[in-house]
């Protein structure tokens, strides 16, 4: 599975420009003591997130049976964190996550592997790059559920992830009530729109599922 859909799930909340800026004192606010204009910043680290229909995984114990008599193992990310490191050129973002499971035969110890992947899009739908690991989950003997845990971490180009000067002025510039623009949303300009775009990043984290167990998320 590709993320190439937009994240439900964002860790990191995403201010409303274009999943990128978040207000110096409040999100999108208005500075009109020193005329009218939006006073933003921005950070290079990447959102975090888990996109749709990828946060759940089912086993089943015979191949073709989705029936709830056949299942075998469920299981979720939760508790997803993130740190990020910009102090360098390249930024690095880790996304760490705990998966907690049920099984529905408690007999015996078992060990469970379940993969998950990390990616780094940029602009909403660009993979980057895609990464695969695996989350271990131990049960004891008569445990139904049992929890694991899990890290994925990227590195982000920072120029990438930079506004061009000329576009963070355009967004940032106070603009008094006697200009032409004075009432036009800078963030709606389809340059100032393409360019928050290009320095979007995100680091997505989720099970790596089959086409089968795909489509049983999405129309469970």
């Amino acid at each position: 599975m590709t993320p190439t859909r937009r994240s439900l799930r964002i860790i990191l909340p995403l201010a409303a420009v274009a999943t990128a800026l978040s207000g110096c004192s409040k999100e999108g606010e208005l500075v009109i003591d020193q005329g009218v204009g939006i006073s933003a910043i921005r950070s290079v680290c990447p959102a975090v997130g888990v996109p749709d229909f990828t946060g759940d995984i089912t086993t089943f114990r015979a191949a073709g049976d989705q029936t709830a008599a056949n299942l075998d193992v469920t299981a979720t990310i939760t508790n997803v964190r993130s740190q990020c490191n910009d102090t360098g050129e390249k930024v690095y973002s880790e996304a760490s996550f705990d998966v907690l499971a049920r099984r529905t035969d408690t007999r015996g110890e078992r060990r469970v592997e379940l993969p998950y992947y990390s990616a780094v899009l940029r602009g909403g739908s660009a993979v980057q790059a895609k990464r695969i690991g695996t989350v271990v989950v131990n049960f004891a003997d008569g445990q139904e559920r049992a929890q694991g845990s899990a890290k994925a971490g990227a590195f982000v180009d920072r120029a990438e992830a930079t506004l061009p000067p000329e576009i963070r002025e355009q967004i940032t510039r106070r603009r008094k009530s006697g200009d032409v623009d004075a009432a036009l949303d800078p963030l709606a300009d389809p340059q100032v729109k393409a360019a928050l775009a290009r320095a979007t990043f995100e680091l997505l984290v989720g099970f790596q599922l089959s086409e089968e167990q795909l489509a049983y998320n999405a129309t469970r």
